[in-house]
């Protein structure tokens, strides 16, 4: 069976066992390591791979191949994504400070990016001024040594922005959680529809359980994939992003995602869907 993830440590995570095959009677998997970026658009190809990892952001245009499963994603509290500024005093300004400027975001269909459209459509109606699409590992230094003004940040930069010497000014998880009650949701996982859905859920379901069982057992696997990043750093980053809504969505992981594309769609952000078509 074909599947895309990232190499983040919170995926590799999650499908350790299942990729190297310490699940009973699950198929091989072939793997190809992705940004997410890469496998939003992945998704969108006839001869995409079974099962991926995803933006939930991108699902509008997806869901009439594939189906979102209940498990193996990215959804939670206070793991939001992060808008950042240079330099001490960057943020104090508020919002505002973001008019006519230029802001890098990690992926124009990720859904940290949807959440940031969101959050000017409340707080910056005049929008920013220019947009600059890069990799996510390459926004925090571009911050710094001033290529752009600000920058959105997902993942590890989370815990390391500090040592860029930059500034947060807004927490768009804490902006979305004050705002509806739910958890954030992030990235997806989805398989295409012509396969059986509960059969792949229980393999994914099984892996998580492994890892939490035997969380020794990845950890070579998952620093192979760390693109350099320090273990506390890493195990940090799994901590966060592998919760309760990893192994089961659960009617607030639903009512999360259903909120999400519901409110971005009234904006006018992305396509309306059929809210059946997420269960």
């Amino acid at each position: 069976m074909n599947i895309a993830f990232s190499p983040c440590p919170n995926d590799t995570f999650v499908f350790h066992a299942w990729v190297h095959g310490l699940l009973p009677d699950a198929p091989s998997l072939n793997v190809t390591y992705a940004d997410i970026d890469i496998t939003n658009n992945l998704a969108a190809k006839v001869s995409g791979p079974e099962v991926m990892k995803v933006s939930y952001a991108a699902l509008p245009w997806l869901l009439n191949e594939y189906a979102l499963l209940p498990c193996g994603g990215a959804l939670g509290r206070g793991c939001g994504p992060l808008v950042l500024t240079a330099g001490a005093e960057g943020g104090k300004e508020g919002p505002g400070a973001l008019i006519g400027k230029r802001v890098a975001v990690p992926s124009e269909r990720s859904t940290a990016y949807l959440l940031f459209r969101l959050w000017l459509a409340q707080n910056v109606p005049g929008g920013v001024g220019e947009i600059v699409v890069m990799p996510f590992h390459e926004i925090m230094p571009a911050v710094r040594d001033g290529l752009i003004d600000a920058g959105l940040v997902i993942h590890e930069a989370r815990f390391t922005y500090p040592s860029y010497g930059l500034t947060l000014l807004t927490d768009l998880g804490s902006w979305w959680e004050a705002d509806t009650g739910l958890p954030i949701p992030l990235g997806a996982i989805i398989a295409r529809r012509s396969m059986d859905r509960d059969t792949i859920a229980g393999y994914i379901r099984a892996s998580v359980e492994y890892a939490w069982a035997h969380p020794e057992a990845s950890q070579t696997y998952v620093m192979k994939h760390a693109q350099e990043m320090e273990p506390e750093v890493a195990q940090a980053h799994i901590d966060l992003y592998v919760n309760e809504f990893t192994a089961n969505l659960g009617e607030d992981g639903y009512a999360a995602v259903e909120a999400l594309l519901g409110r971005a769609a009234k904006e006018g952000l992305v396509p309306e869907i059929d809210p059946s078509l997420l269960r």
